[in-house]
């Protein structure tokens, strides 16, 4: 895939932590999902076309995600009342977090003029099975979940 103003944290590293709030005002704290896994999507705006598509076939992918108890959050530096109305709109069933000031892309590499479009697999013990700019599909995230967890059993 291509590596546009370099790279994400690389596969393997430890994620860092991180407490946002959801668009509902909901405090989310990486650490405290520890044991479960968790997907990031850093995408630019809310409503372009683009982060929509990107967006939407997440949620039409929805049920891969559940069978693979994966937890999906979009991370965008928009307002939460932005992305109350993007997710109602696309009828999202995952948070998006309000990344005030880039802190949380900062933290992953995904920071810049704009968000970088960056997607992040952290695996049930906090380590990165999956970083990739763009639009990776999702059977290609979930697919390195299931890649990871073969080898450590």
């Amino acid at each position: 895939m291509w590596n546009f103003f370099g790279r994400p944290l690389p596969v393997g590293s430890a994620a860092p932590d991180f407490e946002a709030l959801d668009e509902t005002g909901r405090p989310i704290r990486l650490s405290k999902l520890r044991g479960q896994s968790v997907l990031l999507v850093f995408y630019p705006a809310d409503g372009t076309p683009v982060c929509r598509k990107q967006l939407c076939e997440i949620r039409d992918s929805w049920s891969m995600f559940e069978a693979s108890n994966v937890r999906v959050f979009g991370v965008n530096p928009a307002g939460a009342e932005s992305h109350r109305r993007f997710a109602a709109v696309n009828r999202f069933p995952f948070p998006i977090l309000v990344d005030k000031g880039q802190r949380i892309a900062r933290l992953y590499r995904a920071n810049g003029l704009l968000v970088k479009r960056t997607v992040v697999l952290i695996d049930a013990t906090g380590t990165i099975a999956f970083a990739e700019r763009g639009s990776p599909s999702p059977a290609n995230v979930l697919l390195s979940l299931s890649l990871r967890e073969s080898i450590r059993d």
